[in-house]
Formats: C-alpha cells, sequence, structure tokens
C-alpha cells in the first residue's frame, strides 16, 4: 500500500537508529453480531504514517480469551518503562454468542452486563509484541484484606505510567501505572445490585504490572452525576516548565457527547484536582451531528518531531518522561504539509456506533481542540472497533511488520 508520499513504506529512508521512533500499532476488535470477533486484532501503520493502517496477520485475530467470557473488548496496549514489558488489557466481555445467551444489540443485554458482568480485566504480556503470554485476569473490585467493591462490569480500562507515584525509598521503587476504567458502583450491600439509584463512574487504580499482586483501587476519577464512560488520556509538557494532562470522556447523560477536560495538576489522579473543559461533542460530525454516536475514543501523538516523546517510548534505563511537548501550528498550512515537514500533530480515533467503527479526528493544539480530519488517503479497516495505539522504534516497527504482515 503506498504512503503519504506516493511511494511504499519499504522504499522510505530509513531512520539512521533504530531505537529512533518510527511507526505506530495499534490493538482494537471487532463487532459482528452473527460472527466471533470480540478477540484481539493489530493494525501497523504504513511506515511512519500514521493515517494509513495495515492490518496484521491478514485480518485475523492475533489473541484470543480462552477464560471468562471468552470475548475481549476496547483493548488497550502500553510498555512498561522500567522492564521493558508490553501489556494488552481489554474488556472481559463477549456480546455476541457469549455464555449468557445475550445478544448485543438489545438494551436489557447491556442492562445486565453493566450491572453484573466482570470485574476482570484481561491481561496478556510480551516482551518483542510477538509473542504473548497469557490470558491472565486482574479484577479491580478486589481490596486488600480479601474484601470487595460492589462493582457493576469493569471496562474500557486505560493507563498512564507515572514514574513518581510512590515516595523515594519505596520498595520496588516509585512508577506505577495509574489505571482508570468504567463501572457502575453499587451501595455496600447490595450484593443483587439492584439500586436503582446508581450510574456509570470512571475509577482508578494503580499496579506497577497488572497483577493482582501489585494492585491497589484509588477511588472514583469521573464523577459528573450521570453516566461517564470509555476514558482516554495524553500529557504534553509545557513551553514554560510543567506538564498538561488531557482527559477525554464520553458523556451519556447530558447530551455533551465525547468530551474532553484538562488539568495541570501534577498528580491528576487525586481527589480535588481541578479539570478546565476544553471543548464538547467531539466528533459528532461523523453520527450526522448526533453526540450520542461516537464513543471509544483513542487519543495519541505523532512523533513528527524529537520534541514530541509520549511516555511510552521511553526506553528501560532511561529518563521517563511525563509527557510531549507540542507547538500549535496557527499558519494556514494543511494537515499533511504539517505532518510531511515534521510538525506534530495529535490524533483521535471515535468509534461510530454501532457499525461503522473508528473515524479520525486531529489536533495541532490540544488547548484548541478537534476536528476532523480532512485527508482522502486515510486508510483504516472497516468496523475497527475501540482500542489504543502505541508508538514504535524502528527496530519494534521492523521486528513486527516482518513477523505479522501477510
Amino acid at each position: 500500500m503506498a504512503g503519504a508520499t506516493g511511494k511504499p513504506a519499504s522504499d522510505r529512508a530509513p531512520a539512521p537508529d533504530g531505537d529512533d521512533p518510527y511507526g505506530y500499532l495499534l490493538v482494537h476488535f471487532l463487532e459482528d453480531p452473527d460472527g466471533y470477533a470480540e478477540r484481539i486484532y493489530m493494525d501497523l501503520s504504513d511506515g511512519d504514517d500514521p493515517r494509513r493502517w495495515l492490518p496484521l496477520n491478514g485480518g485475523e485475530p492475533i489473541l484470543t480469551s480462552s477464560i471468562g467470557t471468552t470475548g475481549v473488548r476496547d483493548p488497550h496496549i502500553t510498555r512498561n518503562p522500567e522492564t521493558g514489558v508490553w501489556t494488552i488489557v481489554a474488556t472481559d466481555l463477549r456480546v455476541f454468542g457469549g455464555p449468557e445467551g445475550l445478544h448485543g444489540r438489545d438494551a436489557a443485554a447491556w442492562r445486565y452486563w453493566t450491572r453484573h458482568g466482570s470485574t476482570n480485566l484481561v491481561v496478556w504480556r510480551s516482551d518483542d509484541l510477538i509473542h504473548w503470554r497469557g490470558p491472565d485476569t486482574i479484577d479491580v473490585s478486589r481490596l486488600p484484606g480479601g474484601g470487595r467493591l460492589e462493582l457493576g462490569m469493569a471496562w474500557a480500562c486505560e493507563s498512564l505510567w507515572v514514574p513518581d507515584y510512590y515516595p523515594q525509598g519505596h520498595p520496588g521503587g516509585r512508577g506505577a501505572f495509574v489505571i482508570y476504567w468504567s463501572s457502575n458502583v453499587y451501595p455496600d450491600g447490595d450484593a443483587a445490585h439492584e439500586s436503582s439509584d446508581v450510574h456509570t463512574q470512571v475509577l482508578w487504580g494503580l499496579t506497577r504490572d497488572f497483577t493482582q499482586e501489585t494492585y491497589e483501587y484509588g477511588g472514583v476519577f469521573v464523577d459528573t452525576g450521570g453516566d461517564a464512560i470509555d476514558t482516554t488520556m495524553v500529557r504534553r509538557r509545557l513551553p514554560g516548565g510543567g506538564v498538561r494532562t488531557y482527559r477525554i470522556t464520553k458523556d451519556n447523560s447530558f447530551g455533551r457527547g465525547i468530551w474532553m477536560d484538562s488539568t495541570d495538576a501534577a498528580r491528576w489522579w487525586e481527589p480535588g484536582t481541578e479539570w478546565r473543559v476544553v471543548q464538547t461533542r467531539i466528533g459528532a460530525e461523523y453520527a450526522g451531528g448526533d453526540a450520542g454516536g461516537v464513543e471509544g475514543p483513542a487519543v495519541f501523538a505523532s512523533h513528527a518531531v524529537d520534541m514530541v516523546r509520549p511516555v511510552d517510548m521511553v526506553r528501560p534505563g532511561g529518563a521517563a518522561a511525563e509527557g510531549a511537548a507540542v507547538e500549535s501550528r496557527g499558519d494556514g498550512r494543511s494537515d499533511a504539509q504539517c505532518d510531511a515537514d515534521g510538525s506534530a500533530a495529535w490524533y483521535l480515533f471515535v468509534d461510530v456506533i454501532p457499525d461503522v467503527g473508528y473515524r479520525p479526528m486531529v489536533s495541532h493544539d490540544l488547548d484548541a481542540g478537534w476536528e476532523p480530519l480532512r485527508d482522502p488517503g486515510f486508510s483504516l479497516a472497516a468496523h475497527t472497533k475501540h482500542g489504543g495505539v502505541i508508538a514504535l522504534t524502528r527496530d519494534e516497527y521492523d521486528r513486527v511488520r516482518a513477523a505479522m504482515l501477510r
């Protein structure tokens, strides 16, 4: 497949160093009411172009869950910058052909799952993105001492690495993943989850390695008083110092659709953090103006220039970046021109429900918000659903492409 330059990706000049940023990997699921598509699929960028994507393994699943519901949705991929281990974490849910015999297009089925679905997250790990260990699970309802929270299903988990979460001298090091996911929260003692006075919130916890042994429940991260789901996040360094954190969430109660807010607080997950709304109704254009018609956002930064260094690009033993720096464009150039000459861009995929799948948004200034990507060359397989994108190095890109591009 030709890239943005009109040349095949393999004909472009290679990066001078195999550890240099190059290419992107997308993990996602598909939805097929008549089949078994709730598994892990991967797409690779066509060269270093985040607007053109090549299905890996001939478009067939890479990973299938043999545990829990035997279905996985909403996968997220991240890398531990201290150990180099890649982790995929996904929702334990199969809505078509699952064990309950329910159908995913039935509203009553979703009511059942949000109340009684699995609180386990399904986890795979890899040292090279090719060979995966698992699946295993982590139960986010578990409390220290053996207690449990009364949660409905846990879904759409993502994470950010925090290099200084713990104080100096903490056993095992200071770094940890702050994870965040969607769940209904029921009163203590309501084991049947019958209370009607509940809504979906985004909760948070932490883990060093996505195992039950290092998991700790944190608390409530997003509570709007209505249903809030599907948070995705990104961070960037500010020109004058400090780091700004952006949180993109789907509102299902108040007409905001996908909205983005931001904070400059260093410990952004803690209660009392002040967040400023940047934009609402993101991506509604793709659903005919219906803000409720898009969900499952996935955000990532391009690495067109050295100043853009997402935290997941940090190598083991290297300095842990807290975000990425980006400058506003504001000069009237097209998106394609910006990427071609090395300017930074941010991308947001939004899932047009129920069948269309991911459509692209772009920003060159996160504080100004998002707009639809107007690029006729954009290419992504149809029906690609809620997932996540990770930035690669040249060596990682070449290894994945050689092993999995059919």
